[in-house]
């Protein structure tokens, strides 16, 4: 994990590769409460024996379910000393090049695209997230996520 002192030596990274994390494994009981939670139970997702005939041979994740593993990876990445907040602010790109079969490991690399100050005493980042499955020969998610910290030291 990469932690940062101020909101200065966030922003002297901008361009780079900050953190790769560690592989996290996605199983089927995510994936039934995250259908449980959406309401999403398409058959891709739920039964294992209808997925079994499918596309992909087995049940796969959600594209939002593996979207939303972006706040863990980004909790394993970094660390801002003296923030007192962290807040989602948003995302600019979203995009599922590869599907998520259950019992894929994945893991999330950070590049830090922007960073810029958000009133009063905030800094908002721009993450470019490529999350990876183990063995995978291309991403599985790749987005831009916008996140806002509060409270930190400026510089």
């Amino acid at each position: 994990m990469k932690t940062f002192r101020s909101y200065s030596e966030v922003a002297a990274c901008i361009g780079q590769e900050v953190a790769v994390t560690d592989w996290i494994e996605v199983t089927q009981a995510q994936v039934n409460l995250f259908a449980d939670a959406t309401g999403d139970h398409q058959w891709i997702h739920t039964d294992p024996q209808r997925a079994a005939q499918g596309p992909f041979g087995t049940t796969i994740a959600h594209g939002f379910l593996t979207l939303s593993l972006l706040p863990r990876f980004m909790e394993a990445a970094f660390a801002i000393e003296g923030a007192r907040m962290g807040v989602n602010y948003g995302l600019n790109r979203v995009r599922f090049p590869a599907p998520v079969p259950v019992g894929s490991r994945l893991r999330g690399r950070l590049t830090l695209a922007a960073a810029e100050p958000a009133p009063p005493d905030g800094l908002q980042m721009a993450w470019e997230v490529t999350v990876e499955r183990e063995g995978g020969d291309k991403p599985v998610c790749v987005a831009e996520a916008l996140v806002r910290s509060y409270g930190a030291p400026a510089g």
